[in-house]
């Protein structure tokens, strides 16, 4: 009897061992299952994370981009804006300069060389000259036969040439008009300075702004 007791007692002790260990495998298991779950979930909030810097670096970055282009495109725009004003500026100088020539000796000169390129260009055999008010009694017959020669000498035609009977010009420079009036050739300071607008333009641009530029 005391035999059944003790195989009894032995076998109820082997089974709570069993039980125990049982127990603590499940326990560490559930452990271990717990423990990916965090790091899975740890590195899936870091993902996440990251994926987020990136996002939000990436849209500064765009970000940065646009205003630096906007802020070289304002800088451009005022750039040109000013170096246009001072090409103005330049220009209303040039062509005040040249209203005060009117009436110097060495002007005389000046308006037969604007008649002569006017006579060339237009290309007609006889044509009316008319300049402005100012200018107007400074071309008399012997002006008028000096462009001839000069046309005559780069052309080798003659042209006929007489002073308008039109009312002055507005602007400082001449006019040339053929004498059946279907053509005519502008030579006055605005005109010319149009004409000539791109070769001025770069010539003060690289006067004014090359030599800055490079600094």
């Amino acid at each position: 009897m005391e035999s059944v007791e003790k195989e009894k007692a032995a076998l109820i002790s082997d089974i709570e061992a069993d039980a125990r260990l049982e127990a603590e495998a499940i326990l560490k298991e559930a452990q271990d299952r717990a423990a990916q779950k965090r790091e899975q979930g740890r590195r899936q909030i870091e993902s996440i994370l990251n994926d987020a810097r990136k996002q939000a670096q990436d849209q500064a970055e765009a970000v940065k981009r646009t205003v630096l282009s906007a802020a070289e495109l304002e800088v451009k725009r005022r750039s040109m804006r000013a170096r246009d004003r001072v090409m103005r500026q330049i220009m209303d100088r040039v062509e005040k300069r040249l209203s005060c020539l009117i009436g110097d000796a060495d002007y005389r000169t000046v308006l037969i060389g604007w008649m002569t390129e006017a006579a060339i260009g237009l290309g007609a055999e006889s044509a009316e000259v008319n300049a402005s008010e100012t200018e107007r009694p400074s071309i008399d017959d012997q002006m008028l036969s000096e462009v001839r020669e000069k046309v005559r000498a780069r052309t080798g035609r003659e042209v006929g040439l007489a002073l308008s009977s039109a009312p002055p010009l507005p602007s400082q420079g001449v006019v040339l008009t053929a004498a059946d009036g279907r053509t005519a050739f502008n030579n006055q300071v605005p005109t010319r300075m149009l004409r000539h607008q791109r070769e001025i333009r770069k010539l003060i641009y690289d006067i004014l702004f090359t030599d800055r530029e490079k600094a």
